[in-house]
């Protein structure tokens, strides 16, 4: 049956009397009273809105009935803004109170635009009425009552009637909870225009999997394989998180409905892969390759894990993996590019439209960007750019490759001295962009990744040097050994992710006080950073160091919880003596961090203030 249809038999059903039950729970919360026959008031519907978050444990978590909610809760209203929030184990209690001031009996929906929900409960009570419907992601599609992808649940008003609504929402996954409050007349405009853009875009995807596919068939080029192979994933994967899949793949199916949208993902994934590796024509033995097949493998490996691991794990580590494929690619690609391959260009700008789009679309999905469904057509709209992107930049490689045959064909008629001449030069000009490689790979290997500071590789490097350049001038030098107090704790309390910003919150740090051109700031260790200072003398050091505990402990940074957390630094100095070698030197620098550690942390300690033995 369609969607108006069945829009129809609702406004006839609920425009009947209703059954009084005389159990009836109670009124709910004291929220404003919405003006249903108001349309303005509606478009505002969230500043109607209270909700109450029951963590596990709460006696609301375990309550099943608004009538078993303690009498006591404490509401939140929304105060206008949509109701978002992360992965979670808490039950979400919503309440809204609808008035009809109109002088007739009218119908109106209450619309969860957010089809990823594991159980949607929604009561309606007032003047003698109950109403109950239970559904969700997790319940057979037709527990929905109407055939559409999102949620509706109809509200029939006699005049001056005033109903309270009250939803109890739960998932695995983020918590989405857009409300509106609609017409039938604008339920089905709106499921009209949507319809007509959800079939345009799908279509498409389709229309360009099918022409890649028989690309394939006709030529054998496997890219083209490939191409289609990744159209068709991600077709899939948004197609299960808009929620057509449970509606016309499998709607008797709520257990794989949560399921189909990380094995979609896993499959775009290893699409991805499989394209990029075939067309940037990577060459063999070299990080690039090896990386692009681990990943592939990786992504083998997470779909066997996506049937047997819960969605709430599955879910989010298949996007980390989604989104380490397309920044790897992306990498990859500018590697190319700037290796001279052509079509790499055009690769590399449909995976930039593709890593933002992704990343915003990732961020919705999660509950940490309010709106899904602005996000939904904004991911559409990247897509449909990266698709047109792709398939151009297979044109450029198929005209570059027919460049290549005709200067073949033309290179043919010239004599072999001449070829021996260009393929000279060709391998000439090889060599420099592998020593150019060479060089840049050089160059990472001595960097950190996370924090951009140097490696302990060139600290073993630089170290020597600036020890003989000290003996050999006179002048001063000063090795600080900087250390992160309870990063363990920080790391057990807010997790290795939290972690990872604490320790970019003490590069910056570094880098702001390590000002002259010759000073070196390292990353040499897990919490533990290191200083070179040529030409300052103890006290010198002192100073720069005490200014980068000062800096460090008077900031805050806020935890994933909201927390603030304050982080403080120890900081042990020594300056090089004569005759002494570079091990005893790191030794004297690292029993000054001791002793500031174990005399209260937070503190500065040199050397030449340590006892001897």
């Amino acid at each position: 049956m369609s969607l108006c249809v069945r829009l129809l038999a609702f406004m006839i059903l609920h425009l009947a009397p209703a059954v009084a039950l005389p159990d009836s729970p109670a009124s709910g919360p004291n929220c404003p009273i919405l003006d249903a026959t108001d349309s303005h008031a509606r478009q505002s519907l969230m500043s109607y809105i209270c909700f109450y978050s029951a963590d596990p444990g709460d006696p609301a978590h375990e309550a099943t009935v608004p009538k078993q909610l303690p009498e006591s809760l404490d509401w939140t209203p929304a105060m206008g803004h949509d109701l978002v929030f992360s992965h979670t184990d808490s039950v979400y209690w919503i309440h809204l109170k609808v008035r009809n001031t109109g002088p007739a009996q009218k119908l109106w929906y209450l619309k969860l635009n957010y089809p990823l929900l594991d159980e949607v409960t929604f009561w309606q009570t007032g003047n003698g009425r109950y109403d109950h419907l239970r559904t969700g992601d997790q319940y057979p599609f037709n527990s929905r009552g109407i055939d559409y992808r999102y949620f509706l649940l109809p509200v029939t008003l006699d005049s001056g009637e005033t109903r309270g609504i009250t939803l109890r929402v739960r998932s695995s996954g983020a918590l989405n909870v857009p409300l509106s409050l609609e017409s039938p007349e604008q339920v089905i405009a709106q499921s009209n225009h949507l319809t007509l853009t959800h079939g345009l875009f799908y279509g498409a995807l389709l229309v360009f999997a099918v022409f890649n596919l028989l690309l394939f068939f006709s030529s054998g080029t496997v890219q083209y394989f490939y191409n289609a192979f990744y159209m068709a994933a991600l077709g899939l994967f948004l197609f299960s998180m808009g929620g057509f899949a449970n509606q016309y793949f499998w709607p008797d199916s709520a257990g794989f409905a949560n399921t189909s949208i990380p094995l979609a993902l896993a499959l775009c994934a290893l699409s991805m892969t499989l394209f990029g590796h075939s067309f940037l024509e990577v060459e063999k033995n070299t990080i690039a390759e090896t990386t692009l097949k681990a990943l592939a493998w990786l992504c083998v490996g997470f779909l066997a894990l996506t049937l047997v691991l819960p969605y709430n794990k599955t879910i989010l580590l298949n996007t980390v993996l989604a989104l380490t494929v397309i920044s790897s690619l992306f990498i990859v690609a500018i590697i190319r590019w700037r290796q001279g391959y052509q079509p790499a260009m055009w690769y590399v700008l449909a995976w930039l439209v593709m890593l933002v789009g992704g990343l915003v679309y990732a961020l919705a999905a999660f509950g940490y960007l309010a709106d899904f469904l602005a996000r939904e057509a904004l991911m559409q709209l990247v897509v449909g750019g990266q698709v047109i992107l792709l398939n151009y930049a297979m044109v450029q490689r198929w005209r570059l490759l027919n460049e290549k045959l005709l200067a073949v064909e033309h290179n043919a008629r010239f004599d072999l001295e001449l070829k021996v001449h260009e393929r000279t030069s060709q391998l000439r000009n090889t060599m420099r962009e592998l020593e150019k490689a060479n060089r840049q790979l050089a160059t990472l290997s001595l960097n950190d990744a996370l924090t951009g500071l140097y490696n302990r590789r060139h600290l073993d490097n630089i170290l020597p040097e600036l020890c003989a350049e000290s003996r050999r001038t006179g002048q001063p030098f000063t090795l600080a050994l900087v250390d992160a107090d309870h990063f363990k704790v920080i790391n057990d309390t807010w997790g290795h992710g939290f972690g990872d910003t604490c320790l970019q919150f003490i590069a910056d740090i570094l880098t702001r006080h390590v000002k002259r051109p010759r000073d070196i700031a390292i990353r040499f260790g897990g919490e533990e950073f290191a200083l070179l200072l040529p030409g300052t003398d103890t006290e010198g050091a002192r100073k720069v160091c005490r200014a980068i505990l000062h800096d460090s402990a008077t900031s805050s940074l806020t935890g994933p919880d909201g927390a603030k957390a304050i982080l403080t630094l120890s900081a042990g100095i020594a300056t090089l003596t004569h005759g002494e070698t570079q091990s005893g030197l790191f030794e004297r620098a690292d029993e000054a961090l001791y002793q500031a550690k174990a005399t209260g942390r937070n503190k500065v300690v040199a050397s030449d203030t340590l006892p001897t033995e």
